[in-house]
């Protein structure tokens, strides 16, 4: 199968670029992606710390700890921004990297589906755990 974008035949460079979209059409996801970057690693800071700080707590100690509205707050925040980021990154290498349309569509389906859904059952998991402490 030809690709578009391939170098064969008399078509110039610009030629084989045409329809093939815009060079700013993904800027913003390229934003997006270096955002939650940031976002994530200043939070994994956060969460290297706040792991080192239970290092030795017993279980009920444990979930007292992250039952504190900072620390729940914080690792709910980690959670999105880890899931989000996780899910613009895997969608930019499944756009470069599978050409089929249709196999595309569906790893991205399943791509989006599996991490939305992971990412909902650990925020309901904290939460959980934080209100049952009674917080």
């Amino acid at each position: 199968m030809k690709l578009k974008w391939e170098a064969h035949g008399f078509k110039t460079p610009l030629a084989r670029a045409r329809g093939l979209g815009s060079l700013r059409s993904g800027l913003k996801e390229w934003v997006r992606l270096r955002v939650a970057a940031i976002a994530s690693t200043i939070l994994a800071f956060w969460f290297v710390w706040f792991v080192l700080q239970s290092v030795g707590m017993s279980h009920l100690e444990f979930v007292k700890y992250l039952a504190v509205p900072v620390n729940s707050i914080a690792m709910i925040l980690f959670v999105i921004t880890l899931f989000y980021h996780l899910v613009l990154g895997i969608r930019e290498i499944m756009e470069d990297y599978i050409h089929s349309e249709w196999v595309k569509i569906l790893a991205l389906i399943f791509d989006y589906m599996f991490f939305s859904v992971s990412g909902v059952v650990c925020v309901f998991f904290v939460l959980k755990i934080a209100f049952s402490m009674g917080v």
